[in-house]
């Protein structure tokens, strides 16, 4: 389990439109969300993609920098980038599941075509959100077993406005002894 104030995993993949992504040297002055999504086969990733895109800007006003990433493929990742009409959020493909696994992610199996018409990979991740330090620290996790209920970004941003007026430390970090 990934524990609040401790280093991450590394991540370390290509994006479409902006090169290679590493996040142990992705510069930010507050940190990056790392947005894990399904993959082109979700029509509710699309949609919370969307958003996402949407929302760069003021991620970036606070400091923040975005990336979403799947185990797409190269192709597929580019139909969901099309999809979304992403310009500024980056999209990162080729998550192994290996590393999916390492973020805590759960790994479901394909159930074939989906409502849209597209067809599941063999195996791929569910969805997580984190935002993580500028030392690659966690400050902030979601992980889900379903594509359903996920956080809101604008809620994202409010939390992140009040972390950074307050100096607001990440929590769930203590791994003690339970009476």
């Amino acid at each position: 389990m990934l524990m609040p104030r401790k280093k991450t995993p590394g991540l370390t993949l290509q994006t479409l439109a902006h090169g290679s992504f590493d996040l142990a040297s992705d510069q930010s002055q507050r940190g990056t969300v790392v947005c894990f999504y399904r993959g082109l086969h979700c029509p509710i990733c699309a949609a919370y993609l969307t958003e996402l895109e949407r929302l760069t800007p003021e991620f970036e006003e606070r400091g923040v920098k975005t990336i979403a990433v799947s185990s797409d493929v190269q192709e597929r990742a580019a139909a969901m980038a099309d999809k979304i009409k992403a310009k500024q959020l980056r999209i990162g493909y080729d998550l192994s599941l290996t590393k999916a696994r390492e973020w805590g992610l759960y790994i479901s199996t394909s159930r074939g075509t989906t409502s849209i018409g597209i067809e599941e990979p063999k195996l791929f991740s569910e969805p997580g959100l984190f935002m993580v330090t500028p030392d690659q620290s966690l400050y902030y996790g979601s992980v889900q077993t379903m594509p359903f209920v996920r956080p809101h970004f604008s809620e994202l941003i409010g939390a992140l406005d009040f972390a950074i007026s307050k100096d607001y430390p990440a929590r769930g970090e203590y791994e003690g002894p339970l009476e």
